[in-house]
């Protein structure tokens, strides 16, 4: 895990039942990905992950604000954040929300548990759309 993913938040998830739409990029840029991924990549993870957010089939990692512009393509996954054209927002679930389906933490942000390395997921997410999507040699177009 990095040291990124050691350090305490710059914000707080909302307290109380409210979700929080929270702009992607100053704080974190996010990797989204369809819970049949998703659900893969975190075993490939293990506790190398950080925060996931969950709502219905999708699940967003939180990683390093800037990490999404250099992200390679994989089919079926998608970055939000920094470096992009367009603004993006995500729901942020309340702290203590963790379970869904709607929006949830999968994964709860918690002390060692914040941004998951982009590089360390991508390779999890790679592996996992090979494995669910059969494309090897095409994880990466």
């Amino acid at each position: 895990m990095s040291a990124d993913s050691l350090k305490s938040p710059p914000w707080a998830p909302p307290c109380g039942t409210d979700v929080e739409i929270v702009r992607v990029g100053p704080h974190w840029d996010v990797v989204r990905a369809p819970e049949a991924l998703g659900g893969r990549a975190l075993e490939l993870l293990g506790g190398a992950s950080g925060a996931v957010i969950a709502d219905y089939n999708l699940m967003y990692w939180l990683i390093r604000p800037g990490s999404a512009q250099y992200w390679r393509r994989i089919r079926q996954v998608q970055t939000l954040g920094t470096g992009r054209v367009e603004t993006s927002y995500i729901g942020v679930p309340p702290v203590d929300r963790t379970s869904g389906p709607y929006l949830h933490w999968r994964v709860p942000l918690g002390p060692g548990r914040y941004l998951t390395d982009a590089n360390r997921l991508r390779e999890a997410l790679a592996r996992a759309a090979v494995a669910e999507l059969g494309i090897e040699g095409e994880a990466s177009r």
